[in-house]
């Protein structure tokens, strides 16, 4: 199925009174950008700031793609944070994303807080800060308020930014035409869509952003980790009923994935909105339903296991697995990293 043929998702306020709304956000938008792009109301900090970001509400692959080039900076000896606004936190004042950074990148500092740049100038001051050479700015594309060294937009191969419209009246956070200040355009979730649908896509990103570097990846699922983070081969879920449960921005593909793992169609799914807070009646939603399918598997993102792991183990009718992701870049890998790298490296000098 390509993108082209996938049936846009329903926006948030249809219709003319929609489109209405929708053209006064936009003016917003094309003003506020007009403000930044003439340096008002920016700060700049003493070291490189790279943002990952999107044009879209909902997930693109954001926080997978921050993992990613986190790993990339460490490997080349640099020592990185990562700068969130900490959305929908836990009454701890942790979000699931950053609950999964501590996991996957330990030792990495993460700052979230709404005004990132003071969250970081704060940070700055401590020892610990003091030894960070570099910022990873989690959804940064429109938190223009923080200069940065390198704008990574990314966009999903099945949510084609150019068939969309602005807030309400659609998805997107910003026109396609805000590429422009993109250094470098990511088309994810490469893997669910035809070859073509992909070129299309980068050839729209081309023109759009001259200038910029150009990829495309894919999202593969490595292994799967159990409740005790013990790894178990994808392979274990061939020909096993399996419930799946998410409460992500885009949950098409890790349905799909899922599905295409198990070999056949999920025996019960549970779709939540994104950043679902997994109330005590919604578990009991899915421990009752996964235990009446008769489920041998119920299959997880990582996000959403780090607001399960308090339920009682004894709890759950099946084993719950989450799948380990990893990024297979199938055009522009290398091109992206080396300019991650040369403007973190260009800065340092």
């Amino acid at each position: 199925m390509t993108a082209a043929d996938d049936k846009p998702m329903r926006p948030p306020l249809r219709g003319p009174v929609g489109r209405v709304v929708s053209w006064v956000y936009g003016t917003a938008v094309r003003r506020r950008n007009s403000r930044f792009d003439q340096g008002r109301g920016i700060i700049r900090l003493d070291r490189p700031v790279i943002s990952v970001g999107n044009l879209s509400v909902g997930g693109t692959g954001k926080t997978p793609m921050v993992v990613h080039f986190c790993r990339v900076l460490l490997a080349a000896g640099h020592d990185p944070c990562i700068a969130m606004r900490g959305y929908r936190a836990t009454p701890e004042g942790v979000s699931d994303e950053a609950r999964v950074y501590e996991r996957e990148l330990p030792g990495v500092p993460v700052i979230a807080q709404p005004n990132r740049a003071d969250g970081l100038i704060d940070f700055f001051t401590t020892e610990r800060g003091e030894g960070v050479d570099s910022v990873v700015l989690d959804d940064g594309f429109q938190h223009r308020q923080l200069a940065r060294d390198l704008d990574i937009v990314l966009i999903d191969a099945m949510r084609d930014p150019w068939r969309d419209r602005l807030l309400p009246a659609g998805w997107l956070r910003e026109p396609p035409e805000s590429l422009a200040r993109a250094g470098a355009i990511v088309i994810t979730h490469a893997e669910a869509v035809p070859h073509g649908t992909v070129s299309e896509l980068l050839e729209r990103a081309r023109v759009a952003a001259p200038g910029a570097v150009l990829a495309a990846c894919g999202h593969a699922w490595d292994c799967l980790l159990t409740a005790d983070d013990i790894q178990r081969p994808v392979s274990a879920l061939r020909g096993r009923r399996i419930a799946v449960c998410c409460g992500i921005g885009n949950p098409d593909a890790f349905e799909r994935q899922a599905a295409a793992a198990a070999g056949g169609a999920p025996v019960y799914r549970l779709i939540l909105r994104d950043h679902d807070p997994f109330a005590p009646g919604t578990i009991a939603a899915l421990l009752r339903g996964a235990g009446s399918a008769r489920a041998e598997y119920i299959v997880v993102t990582e996000k959403d296991w780090t607001k399960l792991t308090h339920v009682n183990p004894e709890a759950w009718p099946c084993p719950v697995v989450r799948p380990r992701l990893s990024l297979t870049f199938d055009r522009g890998g290398r091109d992206l990293e080396s300019v991650v790298l040369d403007r973190v490296q260009g800065q340092d000098e």
